[in-house]
């Protein structure tokens, strides 16, 4: 029985090292660190709940760190629609925006555009046509690592004068996919006939 719970701990640690979302990889190498912790408790193994329980500290911090509603740390950087930099951050990523925006095209035009960064690091592109005082959301994407921590939050909530100091009082998208949809809804778009529609007026959500 004790045997088993050291496999069970190594599989949640090989497991979590498979994860492409850092909050799940997060929340599995803690699950993990933490049956470590019992199979060294178990045993009679120090070392092991020492190493674990030090583990299991720092995967707690780095989770709060990628959950609290640190604005600071999430950034959209203007950048030109023609900049080579982002070129190449879109067609590494287009297999997997094409999974829920099948219809975004790389070639397209996009005066509006913004690399959103967590950390100074790349996290995603959020790209748009203005028309009067809408944009017009032709990809708005977050990288599989990031999506699970507050960068579309930030976006549409604490961050949103990145549109509304630009005039913008609404953002209009179209989704093709179940999975875009969903996404729209929990950031707070809502259905307008054919298209998904959030108004900028008012207070942010937090």
């Amino acid at each position: 029985m004790v045997e088993l719970i050291g496999y069970l701990a190594s599989a949640l640690i090989v497991i979590s090292l498979a994860m492409r979302s850092l909050v799940r990889l997060r929340v599995v190498s803690l699950v993990g660190s933490l049956t470590f912790v019992i199979y060294g408790a178990l045993i009679g193994a120090i070392p092991v709940m020492i190493a674990n329980g030090a583990a299991v500290l720092l995967n707690i911090w780095h989770l709060r760190r990628e959950l609290a509603p640190a604005a600071s740390t999430i950034n959209a950087v203007p950048i030109e629609p023609d900049a080579p930099f982002l070129r190449d951050f879109l067609a590494a990523n287009l297999p997997e925006i094409h999974r829920s925006q099948p219809r975004f095209d790389i070639e397209g035009h996009y005066p509006f555009a913004r690399l959103l960064t967590r950390d100074g690091l790349p996290a995603g592109v959020f790209l748009a046509r203005p028309l009067g005082d809408e944009l017009q959301v032709t990809l708005d994407y977050v990288t599989p690592a990031y999506r699970d921590s507050r960068v579309a939050r930030w976006l549409f909530g604490p961050g949103r004068d990145v549109f509304t100091a630009r005039g913008v009082r609404r953002l209009v998208a179209e989704a093709t996919t179940a999975e875009h949809r969903t996404y729209l809804e929990s950031a707070g778009f809502r259905p307008d006939g054919s298209r998904f529609m959030l108004t900028l007026d008012g207070e942010p959500s937090r």
